[in-house]
């Protein structure tokens, strides 16, 4: 049998992807677009997005905490101290690694 390998160890970075969902979604507009760090696995669970409307027949989903700078979520806002950070648990179908995400070489 071969080894399951996660897509994102802690430290990679990585970017909230823009889907065009509707209905129940886990993701906050405020960090859709938006490039964080991945701070840890947090297991593979159901999608709660096919749960919300009876389909308890999808796969696990890998589950991270995802670090993102405050100043990066609220650009506007000059007094949030640079130390300041938002950690969030994002399933990996929102994800996508910054060597892949649009505008990155």
């Amino acid at each position: 049998m071969a080894a399951y390998h996660r897509r994102f160890r802690p430290g990679n970075g990585v970017k909230v992807k823009h889907l065009g969902k509707s209905g129940h979604v886990r993701i906050p507009f405020y960090i859709r677009g938006k490039r964080g760090k991945i701070v840890n696995f947090c297991g593979s669970y159901l999608n709660p997005e096919d749960l919300a409307i009876g389909n308890t027949a999808g796969p696990a989903i890998d589950l991270y905490r995802v670090k993102f700078a405050q100043r990066d979520l609220w650009p506007d806002d000059e007094g949030i101290p640079e130390h300041d950070h938002l950690v969030i648990e994002i399933y990996d179908h929102w994800l996508s690694s910054e060597e892949s995400s649009e505008g990155r070489h």
